[in-house]
């Protein structure tokens, strides 16, 4: 059964069949303990790479491929994550700074999803524990493109959020704070009917003010 997956996994490197093997992989996904042996399976970590082929549609359909993997089965998944912490997120990193515009929407707009899922709290308090995370998302925060502005806000919101900030992250908000209540004054402010997002992004503003 192992040695069909990894064909399956490796289909991804001939366009010719891609589509239908990656319709076929995620059809196994449905079932946790095909989707278990994907996930722990070492070429696992080759879908880092096939969701940058230069090819868009193998690209996209790879990436779909990937999140299902990752988010179907939310307990398995959660378990995997928390054992892997390290390995997954020194790989899912290289997504999120890709020079493809595509991936890094998509792989931003994962992580939050990830890190906002109740079952995947202890790897959410691990990501923003993490100062070169906050880091990053300070960053794309700022991006040319709103599009990651606003998934990166949906990262950035859980760091201030956290009524339990470590020191590190606490301090980089505080010496950031007149910069960052300026910023997020400003931030999406043509979003007047997006009613969650003005309460979250006041919500904010008031977080990072009070911060001591």
């Amino acid at each position: 059964m192992q040695h069909n997956f990894v064909f399956l996994f490796y289909s991804y490197e001939t366009p010719e069949i891609a589509l239908s093997c990656g319709s076929m992989l995620r059809e196994c996904v449905r079932y946790e303990p095909l989707a278990k042996i994907m996930l722990y399976s070492e070429d696992f970590y080759n879908f880092f790479n096939y969701v940058e082929v230069s090819t868009f549609d193998v690209a996209s359909d790879a990436f779909s491929t990937f999140k299902e993997i990752i988010t179907k089965h939310k307990v398995m998944c959660a378990e995997f994550l928390d054992a892997n912490y390290d390995k997954f997120f020194e790989a899912y990193q290289r997504l999120l700074n890709s020079q493809n515009y595509v991936t890094r929407r998509q792989s931003l707009k994962l992580l939050g999803e990830l890190l906002l899922d109740r079952h995947n709290f202890s790897i959410m308090t691990l990501y923003i524990s993490n100062p070169d995370n906050l880091k990053l998302m300070m960053n794309m925060l700022r991006d040319k493109s709103r599009s990651i502005q606003f998934e990166a806000f949906h990262v950035f919101k859980v760091f201030v959020a956290n009524p339990n900030k470590p020191r590190p992250i606490a301090d980089i908000l505080i010496r950031n704070r007149d910069r960052l209540v300026e910023f997020l004054s400003s931030f999406h402010t043509d979003r007047t009917e997006d009613e969650q997002f003005n309460d979250e992004k006041a919500y904010l503003i008031k977080q990072i003010q009070e911060m001591k």
